[in-house]
C-alpha cells in the first residue's frame, strides 16, 4: 500500500512563505532601484513598487514574473517617443514622467491583493486568479491605449460627442489607442496563461478591455476637469505650466486621473471574477 505523505505543517508553510517573501523583497528592491535610476519611478513610487512586487512574489513566482512583464512593457511604451508625447500633452495631464506612490498603487494594488488571495485555501483559486490577472490586464490596456494613442493616434476624439480634443485629454479615444488597449489586455492574458496562473485567457482579456473602457467613460464624464484662464486652455493640473492656478471646470473633485486608474483596475478585476465564476 502506498504511503500518502503528510501535508506540510503550519510551521513549514510559514517558513517557506517567509523565505519567499525575503527573496521577493530582494528582487523587488533590485528592480525598483533600476527603474528609479532609469527615471520610470520616483522615490515614493519605488517604495510602493517594492511593496507590490514583494506581495506578488509571496503569492508565487509566476505572479512576480507577470508583474515584472507588465512593468517592463508599460515602461517601454511610456518611454517610446517620450519627447514627442511630452510636447503633445504639455500643460494637459496632471502628472508625467516617473510614477509616484499613488500611481503605482492605483495600477498594481488591486492585482497584488488578488494575487495574495490565491494563497488562501478557502478562496476559489480559479476565480481569484482570474481577478488578479484581470486587474493587471486593465492597467496594461489603459497604459498601452494612452501611450500609443498619444504618440501615433493623431487627434483623439472625446467621448461622448466624438469632437476633436488635444492629445492626452482624459476620456478621449483614437483607433491606434483602441488597438493598443486590446494589445495590452491580450498580452497580459497570454502571459498569465503561459505562466500557468490561469486558464481563463479570454476572460482576462475581456476584463482588461472592460476596465480600460470604464476608465475612458469615467474620465470623459466624471473625472475632474480644470481650466487655465491665463492660457484659455483645458487641463488636469491645479497649477498650469504658465504658473497660474487653475479653476475647476467640471466633474467630481475627488476623481482625478489616479482615482480613475484605480477604478479601471477594480472594474477589470471584478469583471474577471464574475465571468470566471459564471463560466
Amino acid at each position: 500500500m502506498a504511503v500518502v505523505p503528510a501535508p506540510p505543517t503550519l510551521d513549514v508553510l510559514m517558513t517557506a512563505l517567509t523565505a519567499r517573501a525575503a527573496a521577493g523583497l530582494l528582487v523587488a528592491i533590485a528592480i525598483a532601484l533600476a527603474a528609479r535610476r532609469a527615471g520610470s519611478l520616483s522615490g515614493s513610487g519605488a517604495l510602493a513598487a517594492v511593496v507590490v512586487g514583494t506581495a506578488a512574489v509571496v503569492a508565487g513566482w509566476g505572479w512576480g514574473a507577470l508583474l515584472v512583464l507588465y512593468f517592463v512593457t508599460a515602461s517601454a511604451v511610456s518611454h517610446l517617443g517620450a519627447a514627442d508625447k511630452e510636447r503633445r500633452m504639455s500643460g494637459i495631464v496632471a502628472k508625467g514622467g516617473a510614477r509616484d506612490v499613488v500611481q503605482v498603487l492605483a495600477n498594481g494594488g488591486v492585482f497584488a491583493l488578488c494575487a495574495l488571495g490565491t494563497r488562501c485555501e478557502w478562496v476559489d483559486q480559479h476565480v481569484i486568479a482570474a481577478a488578479a490577472a484581470g486587474a493587471l490586464a486593465a492597467a496594461a490596456a489603459d497604459t498601452w491605449a494612452t501611450e500609443l494613442g498619444v504618440l501615433f493616434g493623431g487627434t483623439p476624439r472625446a467621448v461622448p460627442g466624438l469632437h476633436p480634443v488635444p492629445p492626452g485629454t482624459s476620456g478621449a479615444v483614437s483607433m491606434v489607442g483602441t488597438a493598443g488597449m486590446i494589445a495590452g489586455a491580450l498580452g497580459i492574458a497570454v502571459a498569465a496563461r503561459a505562466l500557468s496562473l490561469t486558464e481563463a485567457m479570454g476572460v482576462v482579456a475581456i476584463a482588461g478591455c472592460t476596465g480600460a473602457v470604464a476608465d475612458t467613460l469615467v474620465g470623459a464624464v466624471l473625472q475632474e476637469r480644470r481650466w487655465c484662464d491665463a492660457c484659455n486652455l483645458a487641463t488636469e493640473r491645479r497649477i498650469h505650466d504658465c504658473g497660474a492656478p487653475t479653476r475647476r471646470a467640471g466633474g467630481v473633485t475627488v476623481l482625478d486621473n489616479d482615482a480613475v486608474n484605480l477604478l479601471a483596475t477594480l472594474v477589470g478585476g471584478a469583471t474577471a471574477l464574475l465571468l470566471a465564476f459564471a463560466l
